[in-house]
């Protein structure tokens, strides 16, 4: 009598395979976590290059480099308020990283609704601060005259990082609240609950795809503390 695990493919198939079926590897991590962390190592990497170029750009340019405070503050009732967007803008996306984990509580205790809820007000956190984003943009491109290859305040150099980096954290921003809010669909609808299968993979749906989402909020909140640091305060 043949064996069950003879019928198996042999060699570099057969290690394809048994990942692939197994769906499980790194001492039990499922794939979708594991992915999850491949790709946010990659993304730092990144990132990492963008403002380790932006120190030595600022470390080596003759020219003196933009006082932030100057070029990011805000008139309110007549007062000159320095870097204001700036601090709403990260407080709504710290917050948003609260809401999040709340989120992934609420699934693991498979409290679909107030999960659901939460996903929504993670998303909308992730939409306000986007919203600003545009909003500051916008002030310094058509009121200021900052452009990439040049700007009033010094450095021609601090445009193109400025639009660079924002720009690169403004688009995961933005691709992580289109997720949020197709999870708070499926969330609400109880596809978690029932196992339903996603659109683009054989792989049964659960709650462990809402904390697979919450890695990558995180990381995004992460990064945008690292970048204040980097660009506005320093």
């Amino acid at each position: 009598m043949d064996h069950v695990t003879d019928k198996l493919p042999k060699g570099f198939s057969g290690l394809t395979h048994d990942l692939g079926s197994d769906q499980t590897a790194f001492k039990k991590v499922p794939w979708g976590k594991a992915m999850m962390w491949i790709f946010l190592l990659s993304d730092t990497f990144i990132f990492s290059c963008f403002l380790i170029s932006l120190m030595t750009a600022r470390a080596s340019t003759t020219v003196e480099w933009p006082n932030a405070s100057e070029v990011f503050g805000l008139h309110v009732f007549g007062v000159e308020v320095p870097l204001l967007l700036i601090a709403i803008m990260t407080f709504v996306l710290i917050t948003s990283s609260g809401t999040m984990a709340i989120a992934v509580k609420f699934g693991y205790e498979k409290k679909r609704k107030l999960c659901a809820w939460f996903l929504l007000l993670t998303a909308l956190g992730g939409l306000t601060f986007v919203g600003m984003q545009a909003f500051e943009w916008t002030k310094l491109i058509f009121h200021e005259g900052i452009r990439p290859w040049s700007n009033p305040f010094g450095a021609a150099q601090f445009g193109s990082f400025f639009f660079m980096v924002t720009g690169f954290h403004g688009t995961h921003v933005s691709i992580g609240v289109i997720f949020l809010f197709i999870m708070a669909r499926k969330t609400w609808r109880g596809d978690f609950d029932a196992g339903r299968r996603g659109f683009f993979t054989s792989m049964k749906s659960n709650y462990e795809a809402i904390e697979i989402m919450g890695l990558y909020w995180h990381f995004v909140d992460l990064v945008w503390v690292f970048i204040f640091a980097f660009f506005y305060l320093w």
